[in-house]
């Protein structure tokens, strides 16, 4: 195996360095989940498997939903992990729609746990992003995307809240967590966002928002509330899967509402 360019790593068969898989691997409409072990939750709802690509924690699964070509991939926590997944996505797909499916922090009080939030831009409090537009580009979902999220989860019958998401680049200090011996900067991180009218914080959204807008390809984020930041509560274990469940119906269902609602333009 040898690769031909420091630039666009990719090996003979056109696979990419870090996310393993080439162009005839991925179907055009991609799910983004952070925890690899989500891919196989998601991809236990498809009709049919065509792919199982897995190097490093880039998880990759490829089939069909109701007759719509989708791939799940799981890329890891973080801000870097999701722009190398969306870099090397980029690279093998000129016109991707791209739907981050994950876990999140709610910010106001009336949020409650394993409600669905449904991101319309989000707040750039990482540094990746910073690499590529300057500190006042705007970090903006695609309208289109949004929208179908909001009809699917109303045709589901699930909670939810619209509005602005702020992405952290990390877990702990990042997002205010005050830790004994690991003391916050900005310990008030939490309220002050949550003054802003910002509904909830979690660490990629906007990297994928910041990328997608450069590339002029959709993108959407859907989260599911796992922490209540004001009333410091956590998901219980046990309501966990359902919370995940719900969230992985909706964004499918938005894929395909947003196919429908564009073919009928």
């Amino acid at each position: 195996m040898s690769y031909k360019s420091a630039e666009n790593v990719q090996d003979e068969q056109g696979r990419q360095y870090h996310i393993g898989v080439n162009q005839e691997e991925l179907a055009p409409n991609i799910l983004l989940v952070g925890d690899p072990a989500r891919s196989e939750k998601v991809a236990k709802h498809f009709d049919s498997i065509r792919v199982r690509r897995q190097n490093r924690e880039y998880h990759t699964i490829t089939g069909t939903w109701q007759g719509l070509p989708v791939s799940v991939m799981g890329t890891g926590i973080g801000c870097g992990n999701m722009e190398i997944a969306v870099v090397e996505i980029c690279q093998l797909l000129q016109q991707p729609t791209l739907l981050r499916v994950g876990s999140c922090g709610g910010l106001q009080k009336h949020i409650q746990l394993a409600d669905l939030v449904i991101s319309t831009g989000a707040v750039r409090l990482e540094n990746v992003s910073h690499s590529y537009v300057p500190p006042g580009y705007p970090a903006i979902a695609h309208h289109a995307l949004v929208q179908a999220l909001i009809q699917s989860a109303q045709k589901l019958q699930y909670p939810y809240h619209v509005g602005l998401t702020a992405t952290a680049p990390g877990f702990y200090a990042p997002q205010g967590r005050q830790i004994p011996g690991l003391a916050p900067l900005q310990p008030q991180l939490p309220e002050t966002l949550a003054k802003l009218g910002v509904k909830n914080l979690e660490m990629e959204a906007s990297v994928l928002f910041t990328l997608a807008s450069l590339r002029e390809i959709p993108a959407g984020c859907i989260c599911t509330v796992f922490a209540n930041r004001p009333q410091n509560t956590f998901i219980h274990p046990q309501d966990k899967d359902q919370a995940e469940q719900r969230c992985i119906q909706t964004a499918l269902h938005a894929l395909k509402i947003y196919h429908d609602n564009k073919a009928n333009q």
